[in-house]
């Protein structure tokens, strides 16, 4: 059943997206097959992904496969002389290996371990379709939303005392360095989620089964909820907004020329064009926009509305919450990788502050809304999920109609706000911090030698 649905959703994106004169994610993603991806690495973290149901003998022998295809495929570019030009030139020996894994479990296994085989390929593949869902969702807001709420949300962070511009004139003061390393931490977010669930799926080839709970399914529903939002509050961030774009950024980028289309980093992030006349003015993150009465405004028909919520802080929270349980090591890891986060996400005048604390209502709402499902719908969680939910819908509720009073009493506003935001993870933490339960083995699912060592 959740095959068919996740089908029946690609098609209707691709339909829709089609409408438009676009690729949907299913042409998007056959492309890739021969094509130069968007995304090399994230196609071998969707391989790394499918391996944790091989041995190691087998995980060797898909990499050096994978490798050796990527090989072949620039040979064969390089003798006709067409090189990459957009996208990356590996990744593709990736695909065609997760692919063939479909194809051995089909013909060569039956019973558990064809579902198994099976269970591995459909993880890597979400992670990797997941991606293109994801840009088309962006294409369709920018393409059926021409007006924006930018104005309306810039004066409800007045309660917040602005954060993007000021943490902008500190990441603009950094320069170079500064920017590229958290622009390197920001685009990366899926490989680090990919190490986290690697981690807590590291058992599943000896055990033989997957664990209830895991970053990854946490991970794809925040990427599938999440831009259904972007329809409802379509937002496009302050750099575009009220300043430059891309420009902003073009001295100092690592890329320089960003492609068409707007955002590019990440899955529905990144730099975009310049707005030219689109934008307010050219304030951010010099000048802060005064308070006067917000109205809609229009803007261009490619830069992603992509801002409420921020599903990059979103995803890093996720990891966060997930790295929890592992080393030390990886507990740093997820806690640097959400202070890095959430400083790009405002220092590159992506997101508002209120973006940011939407952002994390919504991941801890789902995170809960998926313990409590896989703990039989428990009646603490089910409690929390609804009390997330109805918060952040006051919070879509107030940017929209009472942000004029939220800028004109910070002192009072602001403070609810993060007090509001301090119930919810209170709540989270004091609901959700025992772990999952693993299912039982049953009696069709006999533990093996090496499971029993």
């Amino acid at each position: 059943m959740a095959g068919v649905a996740a089908l029946g959703f690609l098609l209707a994106l691709e339909f829709a997206a089609r409408r438009y004169g676009l690729p949907g994610p299913i042409t998007g993603q056959a492309r890739e097959v021969i094509l130069a991806p968007k995304s090399g690495f994230l196609l071998y973290a969707g391989m790394a992904l499918m391996m944790t149901v091989l041995t190691w003998r087998q995980r060797c022998v898909a990499l050096a496969a994978a490798i050796g295809i990527d090989i072949a495929i620039a040979a064969v570019r390089w003798a006709l002389d067409a090189p990459v030009t957009d996208g990356h030139p590996f990744g593709n020996g990736a695909l065609w290996v997760i692919l063939g894994h479909a194809v051995v479990a089909v013909t060569r296994r039956t019973g558990q371990e064809r579902v198994l085989l099976l269970k591995g390929v459909g993880l890597g593949l979400l992670l990797v379709t997941g991606r293109k869902t994801g840009d088309t969702w962006l294409l369709l807001t920018s393409k059926t939303r021409p007006t924006v709420l930018d104005q309306y949300v810039a004066t409800a962070d007045h309660a917040l005392a602005e954060p993007s511009w000021l943490v902008g004139r500190i990441v603009t003061a950094a320069g170079p360095v500064g920017f590229n390393l958290l622009d390197i931490v920001y685009g990366q977010l899926a490989v680090a989620a990919v190490v986290v669930a690697l981690y807590q799926l590291r058992h599943v080839a000896v055990e033989r089964r997957f664990p209830r709970h895991h970053l990854v399914r946490t991970f794809l529903v925040i990427g599938l909820i999440g831009p259904a939002v972007y329809m409802i509050f379509p937002v496009v961030g302050p750099v575009f907004a009220y300043g430059t774009g891309a420009e902003h950024w073009a001295s100092v980028s690592l890329w320089p020329d960003p492609p068409p289309g707007g955002h590019f980093h990440g899955p529905g992030h990144g730099l975009g064009h310049g707005n030219g006349h689109w934008a307010v003015a050219d304030w951010w993150p010099r000048t802060p926009p005064p308070v006067d009465p917000p109205h809609p405004m229009p803007f261009d028909g490619f830069t992603p509305r992509n801002c409420m919520p921020s599903l990059h802080t979103a995803w890093a929270v996720a990891i966060f919450i997930h790295s929890r349980n592992g080393p030390r090591l990886l507990r740093f890891a997820g806690a640097f990788w959400l202070v890095a986060t959430l400083t790009a996400t405002l220092g590159f005048g992506y997101h508002y502050g209120v973006d940011l604390i939407a952002g994390v209502v919504f991941t801890l709402t789902v995170e809960a809304a998926l313990r409590s499902f896989d703990r039989g719908w428990d009646r603490s969680g089910l409690r929390f999920a609804a009390y997330g939910a109805t918060v952040f819908a006051a919070l879509l509720v107030s940017y929209r109609w009472l942000p004029l009073e939220m800028a004109r009493h910070p002192w009072a506003s602001g403070p609810l706000l993060l007090l509001t935001l301090a119930s919810v993870v209170y709540g989270y933490v004091r609901t959700q911090h025992r772990p999952v339960a693993e299912p039982l083995l049953t009696s069709r699912q006999p533990l093996r030698p090496e499971a029993m060592r």
